[in-house]
């Protein structure tokens, strides 16, 4: 399927965005969408000191010849700027001096900060994509740290999106890697959405399926060309694109995207040590009388999370996705009747690691823990936390009800483990 009927399928599911145009050197078109989606609204550009460089300033220049009324425009200042409540208050007390209509230019943060303080002001707003860095441009909901937890909270799409592959492809080339990393984590959370649907816990949307996944792996399939940053290889990765702590390294945080890298690898490396399991052996009585109650998974939780500053949010999402005993059995008898089947499905799901590992490293992403300042004992020790902060359903969920979570993970970070940890001599 060809990159703008793709675009056109995800218009038609979509209930929020009304136009989108993706293409090279289009920003002067941008004047006519606004016209068409907001008539008679005046705008208000909203950029931070990068965005408003790269494309801020000639949007506004493009709306403002074309006689839209335009309001001063608002430009973040702040170098560390990032997705958090102080800017989505300062946002929203611009916004609420003003019926404008804000016109986000940048990627995931600007987007983000707009998305929700338009909501909070109860309008619409217009994106203008300036990196291929993310996956999240058309999407419902903006993820915003929020009481030190990074949370996602309801707010409607952007009515309107407009994306020159040109301004994106002279974005720095680690937004791109990051974007490639981002839309790349999609391949094993489409086989753990596989495995969900599988077992009965969270059935497949169809619609929603299609959209993300066909496609997918052409979009993926020129990792060269991205890094190379040539637009022919940027624009179908950018048309299929529908933190718990403050981590820093090296005095900055590490971008979602990168960070996604590593996890996507860790996750296909797990798929690996999957399908190294015979669940046809399976002792499913055993398994089922060694889970845990409800009341000690909470209290598991509260002793985990505790100290940290999303602690009550944490245990929620925890007990959120806990099964009892009938319903594990229930789960694990389907794995063990059906694993041929479903391990074939994964494996033409899921890129194993090495492949993954080609494609990240190619473009540039991080595909080591220390790429991005985090330890392998780290990375390691956090897994049993990782599983508990969302409450999807996902394969660690599957191999700890399995018994066979801390077997998988002692492959990937021991001996000849891909991320084997080093034992020091003394």
């Amino acid at each position: 399927m060809k990159n703008n009927q793709r675009a056109a399928d995800a218009l038609d599911a979509a209930t929020d965005t009304a136009a989108m145009e993706i293409g090279i050197g289009i920003l002067d078109r941008l004047p006519q969408m606004f016209t068409d989606v907001f008539p008679q609204k005046r705008a208000l550009v909203v950029a931070d000191d990068n965005t408003w460089l790269a494309a801020g300033s000639a949007v506004y220049g493009y709306l403002a010849a074309a006689g839209i009324a335009c309001d001063e425009p608002f430009i973040f200042t702040d170098a560390a700027l990032h997705a958090e409540w102080q800017y989505i208050e300062m946002l929203g007390a611009r916004l609420a001096a003003t019926d404008a209509i804000p016109v986000a230019v940048g990627s995931g943060t600007i987007n983000d900060l707009c998305k929700l303080s338009a909501y909070h002001n109860g309008r619409q707003y217009m994106c203008v994509a300036t990196a291929a860095s993310v996956d999240g441009y058309s999407s419902f909901g903006a993820s915003i740290t929020y009481k030190g937890m990074k949370q996602t909270f309801t707010c409607p799409a952007p009515r309107a999106i407009v994306a020159d592959v040109g301004v994106m492809a002279a974005a720095p080339a680690p937004m791109t890697a990051a974007g490639y990393a981002d839309l790349a984590a999609k391949i094993p959370a489409g086989a753990e959405w596989l495995i969900a649907d599988f077992i009965g816990v969270e059935p497949i949307h169809d619609v929603a399926w299609h959209i993300v996944q066909d496609g997918l792996k052409q979009a993926l399939a020129d990792p060269e060309g991205v890094a190379a940053l040539r637009p022919e290889a940027i624009e179908p990765l950018f048309s299929h694109l529908w933190n718990m702590r403050n981590h820093t390294y090296n005095g900055v945080t590490p971008s979602h995207g990168f960070q996604v890298s590593v996890g996507t690898l860790f996750m296909c490396a797990m798929f690996d040590r999957m399908y190294l399991t015979d669940f046809t052996k399976l002792d499913v009585d055993r398994c089922a009388a060694a889970w845990k109650s409800a009341g000690e998974v909470r209290r598991g939780a509260e002793e985990l999370f505790r100290g940290e500053p999303f602690a009550e949010a944490a245990v929620s999402e925890v007990m959120a996705k806990y099964n009892d005993r009938g319903e594990v059995r229930r789960q694990l008898q389907r794995l063990k009747d059906n694993w041929p089947d479903l391990k074939s499905r994964m494996q033409a799901q899921c890129y194993t690691y090495d492949e993954m590992y080609r494609m990240l490293h190619t473009v540039g992403a991080p595909t080591q823990p220390e790429d991005v300042g985090i330890t392998r004992q780290q990375m390691k020790a956090d897994v049993s936390r990782v599983r508990q902060i969302r409450r999807r359903y996902g394969l660690p969920d599957l191999g700890l009800r399995a018994g066979v979570l801390d077997i998988w993970v002692d492959g990937i970070f021991g001996r000849g483990g891909v991320w084997e940890i080093k034992q020091q001599s003394r």
